[in-house]
């Protein structure tokens, strides 16, 4: 009985990481299409200050 609490403990566990490990892909994926609009419009307003 307990072995299989611990069994579906450490499951959730790596289905967390999983989950967190899909959201950093789609983070890093929009920074990636955006940062350089991103970077332009700062850039616009630097050289308007």
């Amino acid at each position: 009985m307990m072995s299989l609490l611990r069994r579906e403990e450490g499951q959730g566990l790596v289905e967390y990481g999983l989950i967190i490990f899909l959201i950093s892909i789609v983070v890093i994926a929009i920074l990636i299409l955006v940062g350089p609009r991103i970077g332009s419009m700062f850039s616009s307003i630097t050289a308007a200050i």
